[in-house]
Protein backbone atom coordinates (compact mmCIF):
# COMPACT_ATOMS: atom_id res chain seq x y z
CA UNK A 1 0.00 0.00 0.00
CA UNK A 2 2.73 2.58 0.91
CA UNK A 3 4.42 1.78 -2.33
CA UNK A 4 1.70 2.55 -4.31
CA UNK A 5 0.73 5.46 -2.78
CA UNK A 6 4.51 7.09 -3.30
CA UNK A 7 3.90 5.98 -6.95
CA UNK A 8 1.20 7.81 -7.40
CA UNK A 9 2.16 10.88 -5.81
CA UNK A 10 5.51 10.78 -8.16
CA UNK A 11 3.16 10.44 -11.23
CA UNK A 12 0.90 12.95 -9.97
CA UNK A 13 3.92 15.17 -9.54
CA UNK A 14 5.28 14.70 -12.91
CA UNK A 15 2.36 15.42 -14.40
CA UNK A 16 2.30 18.94 -12.27
CA UNK A 17 -0.70 18.07 -10.57
CA UNK A 18 -0.13 18.20 -6.91
CA UNK A 19 -1.33 15.37 -4.16
CA UNK A 20 -4.44 15.72 -2.93
CA UNK A 21 -3.05 15.59 0.60
CA UNK A 22 -0.29 17.76 0.34
CA UNK A 23 -0.24 21.42 0.84
CA UNK A 24 -1.18 23.24 -2.30
CA UNK A 25 1.53 26.54 -3.42
CA UNK A 26 -1.59 27.63 -5.57
CA UNK A 27 -3.35 28.38 -2.32
CA UNK A 28 -3.90 31.34 -0.28
CA UNK A 29 -0.79 33.49 -1.55
CA UNK A 30 -2.21 33.19 -5.34
CA UNK A 31 -6.00 34.08 -4.03
CA UNK A 32 -4.22 36.75 -2.08
CA UNK A 33 -2.21 38.17 -4.88
CA UNK A 34 -5.52 38.06 -6.98
CA UNK A 35 -7.92 40.04 -5.06
CA UNK A 36 -5.23 42.43 -4.18
CA UNK A 37 -4.35 43.13 -8.17
CA UNK A 38 -8.22 43.58 -8.68
CA UNK A 39 -8.82 46.17 -6.32
CA UNK A 40 -5.66 47.80 -8.00
CA UNK A 41 -7.09 47.42 -11.44
CA UNK A 42 -10.55 48.65 -10.27
CA UNK A 43 -8.75 52.01 -8.74
CA UNK A 44 -6.86 52.38 -11.42
CA UNK A 45 -9.63 52.02 -13.94
CA UNK A 46 -11.36 54.89 -11.88
CA UNK A 47 -8.40 56.93 -12.16
CA UNK A 48 -8.43 56.46 -15.74
CA UNK A 49 -12.30 57.68 -16.53
CA UNK A 50 -10.64 60.93 -14.69
CA UNK A 51 -7.49 61.19 -16.39
CA UNK A 52 -8.34 59.55 -19.90
CA UNK A 53 -5.16 60.95 -21.86
CA UNK A 54 -3.32 59.38 -19.19
CA UNK A 55 -2.01 56.23 -21.23
CA UNK A 56 0.01 55.17 -18.26
CA UNK A 57 -3.13 53.94 -16.34
CA UNK A 58 -4.53 52.32 -19.44
CA UNK A 59 -1.23 50.04 -19.25
CA UNK A 60 -1.37 50.09 -15.75
CA UNK A 61 -4.81 48.81 -16.10
CA UNK A 62 -4.53 46.22 -18.37
CA UNK A 63 -1.00 44.58 -16.21
CA UNK A 64 -3.20 44.83 -13.11
CA UNK A 65 -5.68 42.46 -15.28
CA UNK A 66 -2.74 40.22 -16.30
CA UNK A 67 -1.37 39.65 -13.17
CA UNK A 68 -4.65 39.25 -11.34
CA UNK A 69 -5.71 36.87 -13.96
CA UNK A 70 -2.58 34.72 -13.95
CA UNK A 71 -2.85 34.93 -9.54
CA UNK A 72 -6.06 33.40 -9.67
CA UNK A 73 -5.35 30.94 -12.06
CA UNK A 74 -2.49 29.28 -10.46
CA UNK A 75 -5.15 29.07 -7.99
CA UNK A 76 -7.42 27.49 -9.93
CA UNK A 77 -5.09 25.07 -11.89
CA UNK A 78 -0.98 25.13 -10.82
CA UNK A 79 1.30 27.96 -11.06
CA UNK A 80 2.62 26.13 -13.53
CA UNK A 81 -0.08 24.97 -15.84
CA UNK A 82 -1.41 28.69 -14.93
CA UNK A 83 2.19 29.96 -16.72
CA UNK A 84 1.37 28.07 -19.47
CA UNK A 85 -1.83 28.76 -20.52
CA UNK A 86 -0.99 32.63 -19.84
CA UNK A 87 2.05 32.08 -22.07
CA UNK A 88 -0.11 30.19 -24.77
CA UNK A 89 -2.73 33.03 -24.62
CA UNK A 90 -0.30 35.59 -24.98
CA UNK A 91 1.85 34.43 -27.94
CA UNK A 92 -1.34 33.25 -29.69
CA UNK A 93 -2.72 37.23 -29.40
CA UNK A 94 0.54 38.64 -29.86
CA UNK A 95 0.94 36.15 -33.42
CA UNK A 96 -2.77 37.09 -34.77
CA UNK A 97 -1.68 41.30 -33.76
CA UNK A 98 1.86 41.02 -35.58
CA UNK A 99 0.09 39.17 -38.81
CA UNK A 100 -3.10 41.86 -38.80
CA UNK A 101 -1.16 45.03 -38.77
CA UNK A 102 0.89 42.97 -41.49
CA UNK A 103 -1.80 41.75 -43.58
CA UNK A 104 -4.94 43.04 -42.58
CA UNK A 105 -5.96 39.43 -41.66
CA UNK A 106 -8.25 38.52 -39.87
CA UNK A 107 -9.14 41.36 -38.50
CA UNK A 108 -9.20 44.29 -41.27
CA UNK A 109 -7.06 46.81 -42.08
CA UNK A 110 -5.33 48.70 -39.44
CA UNK A 111 -2.52 50.14 -37.45
CA UNK A 112 -1.19 50.92 -33.92
CA UNK A 113 0.13 54.07 -33.44
CA UNK A 114 3.16 55.56 -31.62
CA UNK A 115 1.37 55.92 -28.34
CA UNK A 116 1.36 52.62 -26.79
CA UNK A 117 5.30 51.42 -25.78
CA UNK A 118 7.27 49.00 -25.67
CA UNK A 119 5.84 47.84 -29.11
CA UNK A 120 8.24 44.59 -30.30
CA UNK A 121 7.84 44.06 -34.00
CA UNK A 122 4.83 47.13 -34.05
CA UNK A 123 2.76 45.49 -31.37
CA UNK A 124 2.46 47.19 -28.18
CA UNK A 125 3.42 44.80 -25.46
CA UNK A 126 0.19 45.44 -23.02
CA UNK A 127 -1.90 44.12 -26.01
CA UNK A 128 -0.82 40.47 -25.77
CA UNK A 129 -0.96 40.70 -22.07
CA UNK A 130 -4.87 41.79 -22.54
CA UNK A 131 -4.83 38.54 -24.63
CA UNK A 132 -3.30 36.40 -21.86
CA UNK A 133 -5.51 37.90 -19.07
CA UNK A 134 -8.59 38.29 -20.58
CA UNK A 135 -7.89 35.09 -22.12
CA UNK A 136 -8.26 33.08 -19.02
CA UNK A 137 -10.76 35.16 -17.69
CA UNK A 138 -13.01 33.96 -20.31
CA UNK A 139 -11.68 30.47 -20.13
CA UNK A 140 -12.99 30.13 -16.76
CA UNK A 141 -16.32 31.79 -17.30
CA UNK A 142 -17.21 29.23 -19.91
CA UNK A 143 -15.41 26.45 -17.93
CA UNK A 144 -17.78 27.23 -15.04
CA UNK A 145 -20.79 27.58 -17.27
CA UNK A 146 -19.72 23.81 -18.91
CA UNK A 147 -17.13 21.75 -16.82
CA UNK A 148 -17.22 18.78 -18.28
CA UNK A 149 -17.93 19.82 -22.42
CA UNK A 150 -15.10 19.78 -25.18
CA UNK A 151 -16.53 22.40 -27.99
CA UNK A 152 -19.21 24.02 -25.31
CA UNK A 153 -16.45 25.89 -23.50
CA UNK A 154 -14.42 26.44 -26.34
CA UNK A 155 -16.99 28.47 -28.27
CA UNK A 156 -18.52 30.07 -25.33
CA UNK A 157 -15.00 31.27 -23.83
CA UNK A 158 -14.84 32.89 -27.11
CA UNK A 159 -17.69 34.43 -27.43
CA UNK A 160 -17.58 35.98 -23.99
CA UNK A 161 -13.80 36.84 -24.95
CA UNK A 162 -14.79 38.82 -28.46
CA UNK A 163 -18.30 40.55 -25.77
CA UNK A 164 -15.32 42.02 -23.95
CA UNK A 165 -13.87 43.56 -27.90
CA UNK A 166 -17.59 45.55 -27.41
CA UNK A 167 -16.11 47.97 -25.20
CA UNK A 168 -12.35 47.79 -25.70
CA UNK A 169 -12.35 48.75 -29.34
CA UNK A 170 -14.29 52.18 -29.37
CA UNK A 171 -12.52 52.69 -25.88
CA UNK A 172 -8.92 52.77 -27.80
CA UNK A 173 -10.32 54.54 -30.40
CA UNK A 174 -11.34 57.07 -28.22
CA UNK A 175 -7.68 57.36 -27.21
CA UNK A 176 -5.85 57.31 -30.18
CA UNK A 177 -4.30 53.75 -30.20
CA UNK A 178 -4.98 52.40 -33.41
CA UNK A 179 -6.27 53.32 -36.44
CA UNK A 180 -8.96 51.62 -38.75
CA UNK A 181 -7.88 52.04 -42.47
CA UNK A 182 -11.65 52.26 -43.46
CA UNK A 183 -14.05 52.89 -40.87
CA UNK A 184 -16.95 50.28 -39.87
CA UNK A 185 -20.48 50.60 -38.81
CA UNK A 186 -19.98 50.08 -35.23
CA UNK A 187 -18.33 53.20 -33.51
CA UNK A 188 -15.64 53.38 -36.08
CA UNK A 189 -14.78 49.78 -35.68
CA UNK A 190 -15.31 47.50 -39.41
CA UNK A 191 -17.19 44.14 -38.65
CA UNK A 192 -14.47 42.04 -39.37
CA UNK A 193 -12.83 42.89 -36.21
CA UNK A 194 -15.49 40.96 -34.43
CA UNK A 195 -15.03 38.30 -36.96
CA UNK A 196 -11.25 38.21 -36.30
CA UNK A 197 -11.96 38.19 -32.74
CA UNK A 198 -14.20 35.33 -32.38
CA UNK A 199 -11.53 33.74 -34.52
CA UNK A 200 -8.70 34.15 -32.51
CA UNK A 201 -10.59 33.58 -29.38
CA UNK A 202 -11.50 30.01 -30.20
CA UNK A 203 -7.61 29.28 -30.85
CA UNK A 204 -6.74 31.57 -27.43
CA UNK A 205 -9.62 29.36 -25.60
CA UNK A 206 -8.05 25.44 -27.37
CA UNK A 207 -4.66 26.61 -26.06
CA UNK A 208 -5.85 27.70 -22.83
CA UNK A 209 -7.82 24.40 -22.32
CA UNK A 210 -5.36 21.98 -23.56
CA UNK A 211 -2.92 23.61 -21.24
CA UNK A 212 -5.35 24.19 -18.11
CA UNK A 213 -8.79 23.19 -18.50
CA UNK A 214 -9.45 20.10 -19.49
CA UNK A 215 -6.60 18.39 -17.27
CA UNK A 216 -9.03 20.68 -14.25
CA UNK A 217 -12.04 18.72 -15.53
CA UNK A 218 -10.52 15.88 -14.36
CA UNK A 219 -9.42 16.32 -10.97
CA UNK A 220 -11.81 16.76 -8.22
CA UNK A 221 -11.75 20.78 -7.50
CA UNK A 222 -10.61 21.44 -3.57
CA UNK A 223 -11.18 25.01 -2.08
CA UNK A 224 -8.00 26.63 -3.65
CA UNK A 225 -9.64 25.81 -7.11
CA UNK A 226 -12.90 26.68 -7.02
CA UNK A 227 -11.84 30.11 -5.32
CA UNK A 228 -9.66 30.71 -8.14
CA UNK A 229 -12.44 30.15 -10.98
CA UNK A 230 -14.57 32.37 -8.64
CA UNK A 231 -12.13 34.51 -8.62
CA UNK A 232 -11.55 34.75 -12.37
CA UNK A 233 -15.11 34.57 -12.70
CA UNK A 234 -15.34 37.92 -10.62
CA UNK A 235 -12.56 39.18 -12.53
CA UNK A 236 -14.51 39.29 -15.75
CA UNK A 237 -17.81 40.36 -14.19
CA UNK A 238 -16.10 43.18 -12.60
CA UNK A 239 -14.36 44.66 -16.12
CA UNK A 240 -18.00 44.32 -17.52
CA UNK A 241 -19.48 46.32 -14.61
CA UNK A 242 -16.54 48.69 -14.99
CA UNK A 243 -17.00 49.17 -18.94
CA UNK A 244 -20.58 49.72 -18.84
CA UNK A 245 -20.31 51.95 -15.67
CA UNK A 246 -17.93 54.12 -18.24
CA UNK A 247 -19.37 54.25 -21.18
CA UNK A 248 -22.46 54.98 -19.62
CA UNK A 249 -21.76 58.03 -17.17
CA UNK A 250 -17.79 58.47 -16.86
CA UNK A 251 -16.50 59.05 -20.55
CA UNK A 252 -17.04 61.93 -22.34
CA UNK A 253 -19.00 62.43 -24.17
CA UNK A 254 -20.95 59.17 -22.72
CA UNK A 255 -21.84 56.40 -25.07
CA UNK A 256 -25.31 54.93 -23.83
CA UNK A 257 -24.92 52.48 -26.83
CA UNK A 258 -21.76 50.69 -26.28
CA UNK A 259 -22.40 50.81 -22.65
CA UNK A 260 -25.70 48.73 -23.46
CA UNK A 261 -23.98 46.93 -26.31
CA UNK A 262 -20.98 45.69 -24.56
CA UNK A 263 -22.79 45.50 -21.00
CA UNK A 264 -25.79 43.03 -22.01
CA UNK A 265 -23.10 40.57 -23.98
CA UNK A 266 -20.60 40.46 -21.14
CA UNK A 267 -22.99 40.67 -18.76
CA UNK A 268 -24.96 37.59 -20.20
CA UNK A 269 -22.16 35.40 -19.82
CA UNK A 270 -21.00 36.33 -16.40
CA UNK A 271 -24.86 35.86 -15.50
CA UNK A 272 -24.89 32.78 -16.96
CA UNK A 273 -21.33 31.37 -14.37
CA UNK A 274 -22.97 32.93 -11.89
CA UNK A 275 -25.94 31.09 -12.00
CA UNK A 276 -23.71 28.02 -12.79
CA UNK A 277 -22.02 28.28 -9.17
CA UNK A 278 -24.83 29.30 -7.34
CA UNK A 279 -27.12 25.94 -8.24
CA UNK A 280 -24.12 24.19 -6.77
Amino acid sequence: METWETARKSAAEADGTPPANAPRLAGAWPIAAGVAALVAMVAAQIATGLRPQDLRLTTAVVVLLAVSALAFAAAAHTPRRAAGAFAAAVAAGYAAEWIGTRTGLPFGDYRYTDALWPRPGGVPLIVALAWGGMGLAAHAVARRMAPRGRLTPILAGALALTAWDLFLDPQMLRLGLWVWAEPGPYHGVPLTNFAGWLLVSVLVMVLVDRVAGRAAANRPVSGAQAAGTTGLVALYTVMAMMETVGFAVVFRPPDPFVAAAGGLAMGAFALLAWRRAWRR
